[in-house]
């Protein structure tokens, strides 16, 4: 019979013992849980200011690599969108700007912190612009990855591993094991389907 422990869990790791699975199963469930659970990450930026010294496609890099909090409520990927938007200037001092400076339109998606350094504005410089983050998945781009850490060891008995996992900062480490255990299920249950309809 399978099961899951919790060996060790904090707000950025979580370690848990999976018995009575298979490797395949195991490590399948280990790519999910890096890669294969949506998140929201900047995917489109219109920059309508930008006096900088970076140019447009180096912020909008570093909007996109900025974590958001993501809510796992089945939204659909295909039609979620939320914008942000960055007004900032340095009128006398140079200035850093950070996520502080980000605002979200929705009250959930958001920078997972305030002190993400994004640009370096000399004084007279500007930055404005309307960044739109999206539900998407690592397995597209690595922004996407729910996880940072996902590591699949073995213990000295059969069929026992243990599986630990570190966030990127979207979602908690016990909600991407769980919504990875759903994700793998969904997917086995497709599977089972597309090799049923092939009879």
């Amino acid at each position: 019979m399978s099961s899951i422990q919790v060996l060790t869990s904090d707000d950025r790791k979580i370690s848990v013992k999976l018995k009575g699975v298979s490797s395949y199963y195991a490590n399948a469930l280990r790519r999910i849980c890096l890669n294969g659970i949506p998140v929201f990450a900047i995917d489109t930026v219109d920059i309508m200011e930008n006096s900088s010294v970076l140019p447009d496609e180096g912020i909008a890099h570093t909007l996109g690599l900025i974590p958001l909090k993501t809510e796992l409520n089945g939204a659909d990927e295909s039609n979620s969108r939320v914008m942000l938007v960055l007004d900032s200037e340095a009128t006398e001092n140079t200035k850093v700007v950070t996520s502080a400076e980000l605002e979200s339109k929705d009250q959930v998606v958001k920078p997972i912190s305030n002190q993400i350094p994004i640009i370096h504005l000399a004084p007279g410089q500007r930055i404005k612009l309307e960044a739109y983050a999206r539900l998407g998945r690592g397995t597209e781009h690595s922004k996407w990855n729910s996880a940072n850490v996902s590591v699949l060891t073995n213990t000295d008995k059969d069929d026992e591993y243990v599986l630990t996992i570190e966030t990127a900062g979207s979602l908690e480490p016990r909600q991407i094991v769980m919504a990875g255990i759903e994700e793998l299920s969904k997917r086995l249950e497709e599977f089972k389907e597309t090799l049923v309809n092939l009879k």
